[in-house]
């Protein structure tokens, strides 16, 4: 499996010929729904969801996500499918895991929408917008670093929750150069600690999964 890190909170995975997208949001630029054959959306927000993308892809596009993203892709010309928790699947080549329901309290006058993580080959998960933790093992983790919603404490208690053997950054198109730089010196602190490969990825860079 060929991970590829795009901008923010989309991420473009490879196997076998096949292509799979997670969360192809406004702040993804470039064709980033080129060859995808799945697509997987975690919420609603435009930064993970950006619906004018989906209207002008491939009617072949197998879309999986919650109910609120659904009701929200009626003139979407590829197949919409709603999973929620405990539900599995297959996409793309890609045995899919769904988990959580919601996601993290944001600001006090936004309500909490729903919100699902996805586990894909037992091996990579990605919790969307929330500290989701399975009740599997996780070998791979995309962890978000940056958000309203998120404190350093919180993304460093969830990796040591996680333990995952992997873990790369996700969510972090908010932090200027400065901040990008925060990111990798926390990251390699818990990566020293638990002795595991956790680290921030650059914009188009990609790593291969066991």
């Amino acid at each position: 499996m060929k991970l590829t890190k795009l901008d923010h909170a989309c991420v473009r995975l490879e196997k076998n010929g096949k292509v799979l997208v997670i969360d192809p949001g406004t702040f993804s630029k470039g064709p980033v729904l080129d060859g995808a054959d799945a697509v997987l959306i975690t919420h609603q927000h435009f930064d993970h969801v950006d619906v004018e993308k989906l209207k002008a892809a491939s009617p072949d596009l197998a879309i999986w996500t919650c109910e609120g993203v659904a009701a929200e892709l009626t003139e979407v010309p590829g197949k919409v499918q709603v999973v929620r928790h405990g539900d599995g699947f297959e996409t793309a080549g890609f045995g899919v895991k769904v988990f959580g329901e919601w996601h993290a309290k944001n600001h006090p006058d936004m309500s909490i929408v729903q919100n699902v993580g996805f586990l894909l080959d037992d091996e990579l998960f990605y919790p969307g917008d929330a500290l989701t933790v399975p009740d599997v093992e996780v070998s791979t983790l995309l962890v978000p670093t940056g958000a309203p919603w998120l404190k350093l404490m919180e993304m460093v208690e969830y990796l040591r929750t996680i333990r995952p053997a992997r873990a790369y950054s996700t969510h972090d198109a908010l932090y200027s150069e400065i901040g990008l730089a925060l990111v990798d010196n926390w990251l390699r602190m818990e990566a020293e600690k638990q002795g595991a490969d956790i680290r921030r990825l650059a914009v188009g860079e990609s790593t291969t999964l066991s």
